[in-house]
C-alpha cells in the first residue's frame, strides 16, 4: 500500500469535502436514513467540516445528539461557524480527538467512521475503542473510499474489528466505496 495510508486529509481542502457535487453523489440522509432515528446519540469520528453531521442533527431531532470529533481544530472550527446560531448548534457537539484515541466514554447508539479509518495509525485500538462505547444494540457504520483501500486492506480492517468483538452485519452498497455494518457481538 502507499505511504497515503495514514496521511491526514488536510483543512486546506474542506471544501472538497463539503460540496454539491458530492452531496449528489453520497447525500448523507439517503446513506445514514436506515441507521439513525430521533433521539439518539451518535458519534461521526473525523467529522471534518460537517458533510455528514449536519444532517445526522437533522436526524436525531431535538432529543438527539451528535459528538462530531476530529483531530484537527481547523475542521471543527469549519463545521462549529457553520452551525452558529442554528437549531442545530444545541444539537452539535464538537470534540477534539487525539491522534490515538476518541477519548469519550459515553454510550453511543450509532458511529459514523467516512473514508477515515484507512487514515488511523492503530485500527484495532480504534475499534476496542468504538466496541467500548457502544451500545449493545448499536451500529457502527464503516466506509472507505474504493481508489485508496484495496480488497484485502478492508478484509484486514474487518478482520480487526471482528478481533475487537464486532461482527458485520451488512455491507450496504455505496458508490466508490467499500462499506460494513458492525454491531457487537453477542455474548
Amino acid at each position: 500500500m502507499s505511504n497515503r495510508k495514514h496521511h491526514i486529509c488536510p483543512v486546506e481542502i474542506a471544501g472538497f469535502l463539503d460540496n454539491t457535487f458530492r452531496r449528489w453523489l453520497q447525500h448523507p440522509k439517503k446513506i445514514l436514513e436506515p441507521y439513525i432515528k430521533e433521539g439518539m446519540t451518535v458519534l461521526d469520528v473525523g467529522c471534518g467540516p460537517g458533510f455528514f453531521s449536519v444532517d445526522m442533527a437533522q436526524m436525531v431531532g431535538e432529543r438527539g445528539r451528535v459528538i462530531a470529533s476530529d483531530l484537527q481544530e481547523g475542521m471543527l472550527q469549519k463545521l462549529g461557524d457553520k452551525i452558529q446560531n442554528t437549531e442545530l448548534e444545541e444539537r452539535i457537539t464538537l470534540h477534539k480527538c487525539e491522534n490515538d484515541k476518541i477519548g469519550l466514554s459515553q454510550q453511543l447508539d450509532f458511529i459514523l467512521a467516512f473514508y477515515v479509518v484507512h487514515e488511523l495509525p492503530d485500527q484495532a485500538g480504534f475499534f476496542r475503542e468504538t466496541a467500548s462505547i457502544l451500545k449493545p444494540d448499536g451500529q457502527i457504520f464503516i466506509a472507505e473510499p474504493v481508489f485508496h483501500v484495496s480488497n484485502a486492506d478492508f478484509e484486514a480492517t474487518v478482520r480487526k474489528a471482528r478481533e475487537a468483538g464486532l461482527i458485520p452485519v451488512e455491507s450496504p452498497r455505496l458508490l466508490f466505496s467499500k462499506t460494513v455494518i458492525l454491531k457487537k457481538a453477542d455474548l
